[in-house]
């Protein structure tokens, strides 16, 4: 390698090193402005309220800060003829590098040559290392400080003000508020679709205040003002719906769908709906699921039993049982049920595999009385549900059942409808609807489309008769829909109430009233906890009876009005007994109550049960066993005995 090449290689490596070095120095500074930004906006965080986000801006721009640094120290450019004169002047060469590369172009000559040689040789003599040594520069030790002080200052609690705070938690309360009536509204929009065109834009007003609130939440006293104006829109809509007489059999047999003869609860119906999707096409009728459930017990006992060699009675019985396992499996797929395991149980037997025929055949008979079980309960809540239905039309229209009256009233237009009805249905037919006349007047148009069904029979027009039907079916089920709109209206102005109580109380949304446990508080709704009489200056405050019927605690046992439990009471209050002085034979001690006219005699001194009772009041008046408030009547409750 030539001296020149060896300077310009030399110095190109400084060059880069500088470059490198450079770009540290500005990822340090970077560092350093980005955690003093950062360290100013936290400090404002935590004595002013603004919003942390804006501490969160300040460590991203932070982070920026530093690459920028880094990118700024190493992306400028650097040249050979500067670096040469950054190294001349450091290491005191008197400008060897930098003539020397300058006098790289110019003519060959004795000069030339004796000036290159010269400056190769100190140029090899360079330590780097000892030159541009790598270390931490000045900025990191006070972005290091500042960032330790950050740290520091993440542990000091947020100054707010009472009044802040309080409003913080009513915004973040309106708006929990908010987003529930609007999920509740959208969630009876989606499953209950309105059928009146008012309804659905009330709703849809109600959804479109759940959105405003949860977004941009107003001031505690305008969100109660919208609430308290919609919930009286809706009391006012449904006061509107109310006046329908048609709807107050529907409304009565929704108030008490426990009576005989009441409409199917709610609760019932999906449970029947859930096991009839459970069971699908699979078999539902519980006694062919008992029989294949005893065959194939039958059939278990027969492969526990079965010998494991391969003599020709093992292999006979075997091939008998394989026979029995193939027809049980064929009646179950004609059932509809598909036993997956007890097809594991043919192949695991064509396999000679013991112990997995009795783990599949294990299986197969678990999952059988699983469905043999479901299919009885819903067996047993169809039967149920039956016997709830009205008999007739008459009796479901009286019991508010309109919709099995509907679905009655669609059977009946199926019979109209066929051509061989013979006149005995049609006399039957005939007398049911004149039977539910009276009880159809509760429902507006329905007794005349059956008045007119029945004058349309018995004038033999039975496809009119079925129209005045259909028409009344149709009827039956328009106040369905506008009872559905009713009990829609009711549950999202239950959640505005409840919306309201949460913002007025400044609750949040999960929060269930009720009463509390432990001690403490003034008197009122309870089960059995007194509040702590502590001091002498306590004063029960008299406040509204509660009436606690049904309110059960179970962290605390109940109690009656003056219980306060035996290991609650001081041991200064521990009782005391006078023993009374009976001689054998001689009458009983008593003493003469109000309205009981048996007297007795007692051995007993009064001087003496009197100078007890004083003393015994005497000593808690002087231990301050008594309070205050009520040491005066103690006291001249005793001064009156001596008199």
């Amino acid at each position: 390698m030539s001296d020149l090449k060896i300077i310009q290689t030399t110095v190109a490596s400084a060059a880069k090193r500088r470059r490198w070095l450079r770009g540290w120095r500005g990822f340090w500074q970077g560092l350093l402005i980005g955690a003093s930004l950062w360290l100013l906006a936290l400090g404002c965080y935590k004595v002013f309220p603004i919003p942390f986000e804006i501490v969160l801006g300040t460590g991203v721009v932070g982070m920026l800060l530093l690459i920028a640094g880094f990118l700024h120290g190493w992306l400028r450019p650097m040249s050979l003829m500067e670096t040469a004169r950054w190294i001349d002047e450091q290491q005191k060469l008197q400008e060897r590098l930098s003539t020397a590369l300058e006098m790289a172009d110019s003519p060959r000559g004795n000069w030339k040559d004796l000036l290159i040689s010269d400056a190769a040789k100190h140029a090899g003599e360079l330590n780097f290392r000892t030159l541009l040594p790598a270390h931490l520069p000045k900025a990191s030790r006070w972005a290091l400080l500042v960032l330790a002080l950050g740290a520091g200052l993440g542990f000091i609690p947020e100054y707010r003000s009472k009044t802040f705070v309080q409003k913080q938690n009513e915004t973040a309360v309106i708006k929990e508020a908010g987003k529930q009536i609007s999920q509740l509204t959208r969630r009876e929009l989606v499953q209950r679709p309105p059928a009146l065109e008012k309804t659905k834009e009330s709703l849809e007003s109600i959804e479109e205040l759940g959105n405003q609130l949860s977004k941009t939440p107003l001031t505690r006293s305008d969100a109660l003002k919208e609430l308290a104006s919609a919930a009286d829109k809706l009391k006012s809509e449904m006061k509107e719906l109310g006046k329908n007489p048609a709807l107050k059999p529907l409304e009565r047999a929704a108030r008490e769908p426990s009576r005989p003869g009441g409409n199917v609860p709610g609760e019932l119906q999906k449970q029947i709906d859930s096991l009839q999707k459970s069971l699908a096409n699979k078999g539902n009728d519980p006694e062919a699921l008992d029989k294949l459930k005893n065959d194939l017990q039958k059939a278990q006992q027969a492969a526990a039993g079965m010998a494991g060699n391969n003599s020709p009675e093992a292999n006979a019985a075997k091939q008998q049982l394989a026979q029995s396992l193939t027809s049980l499996a064929q009646q179950a797929q004609e059932m509809g049920i598909p036993l997956e395991n007890l097809d594991a149980a043919i192949a695991a037997l064509q396999a000679n595999q013991s112990d997995l025929l009795m783990k599949d055949l294990n299986a197969a008979l678990n999952d059988l009385e699983k469905l043999q079980q479901m299919a009885k309960t819903l067996q047993q809540l169809q039967q149920q549900a039956a016997s709830k239905i009205g008999k007739d039309l008459a009796e479901q229209l009286k019991n508010g059942q309109a919709e099995a009256a509907q679905k009655t009233l669609e059977q009946m237009v199926a019979q109209l409808k066929q051509s061989n009805l013979s006149s005995d249905q049609i006399k039957k037919l005939l007398e049911e609807v004149s039977q539910a006349l009276e009880p159809a007047g509760e429902y507006g148009k329905v007794k005349e489309l059956l008045n007119s069904a029945v004058g349309q029979m018995k004038q033999g027009q039975k496809p009119a008769a079925a129209q005045s039907l259909a028409e009344a079916a149709k009827e039956l089920e328009n106040l369905l829909k506008q009872m559905g709109d009713a009990e829609s209206l009711a549950a999202t102005l239950a959640a505005l109430e409840k919306a309201q109580m949460c913002v007025g109380t400044c609750q949040s949304w999960g929060t269930k009233p009720g009463t509390g446990s432990g001690k403490g508080g003034k008197p009122g709704r309870g089960v059995g906890t007194w509040a702590d009489e502590t001091g002498w200056l306590y004063y029960p405050e008299v406040t509204e009876r509660w009436d606690n019927t049904g309110v059960i605690r179970p962290d605390v046992a109940a109690r009656g009005l003056s219980d306060r439990g035996e290991g609650e009471l001081s041991d200064a209050l521990a009782p005391t007994k006078i023993k009374g002085q009976m001689n054998a034979g001689g009458p009983m001690p008593s003493i003469t109550l109000k309205g009981v006219s048996i007297k007795g005699q007692s051995k007993v001194q009064y001087e003496e049960a009197v100078n007890a009772a004083q003393t015994d009041a005497q000593s808690a008046l002087n231990q301050d066993q008594v309070p205050r408030a009520y040491q005066g009547a103690v006291k001249n409750y005793f001064d009156d005995l001596k008199e």
